[in-house]
């Protein structure tokens, strides 16, 4: 039995002097420009710097969505190239369909759209990554009307509602805008 407990200690002791001269590695110098970081300051600090990165990605995806479907809807171009720089399907062939909709009937959307976006969640683990966008969308001053004679078109009139977007990372690392929702019903 005292064998073993002097093994113990012999192995304790051995375990200790060999960590010492790894730990003791480098010169004072080195250990005075490394820059002092507990383990869990480095990934919090990267996920938030992400976080934010993603936010901003997503809000300007998003910005550019509406400003792209706008200039689109106002020259009757379903097939736009700004708009496949900030969305992909279905959300793509949705708006694609609805401006190619309007030209049929001879109507096209013109004013200005306001747009309060905010970010609801971040979902940077997820794959792929997501940001959730929420938005107090003012259509008072868009209209949809007839090209001929720039009359508004019945029931098109719009007003201050809500909508939601989703913003998806895809492989090539753009941010783009794939479902978006108008939430007419729940004014804002």
């Amino acid at each position: 039995m005292r064998g073993r407990q002097l093994r113990r200690s012999v192995i304790c002791l051995l375990t200790v002097v060999a960590a010492i001269p790894i730990a003791a590695c480098g010169s004072g110098k080195e250990a005075v420009e490394r820059p002092t970081q507990t383990r869990g300051d480095g990934p919090r600090v990267d996920q938030e710097t992400d976080r934010r990165a993603a936010e901003k990605a997503a809000l300007d995806a998003y910005s550019g969505y509406l400003t792209a479907s706008r200039t689109a809807s106002r020259r009757s171009d379903p097939h736009a190239p700004e708009l496949s720089r900030f969305l992909a399907d279905p959300l793509l062939t949705r708006v694609r369909l609805s401006i190619r909709d309007a030209k049929e009937h001879g109507a096209m959307r013109t004013g200005t759209l306001k747009s309060e976006p905010t970010v609801t969640s971040v979902s940077l683990d997820s794959n792929p990554a997501t940001v959730e966008i929420q938005d107090c969308l003012d259509a008072t001053g868009y209209r949809l009307v007839y090209a001929k004679d720039q009359k508004v078109v019945p029931g098109s009139g719009g007003g201050k509602h809500l909508a939601t977007a989703t913003a998806t990372r895809y492989p090539d690392g753009r941010w783009l805008i794939n479902s978006s929702a108008a939430h007419q019903d729940q004014p804002c």
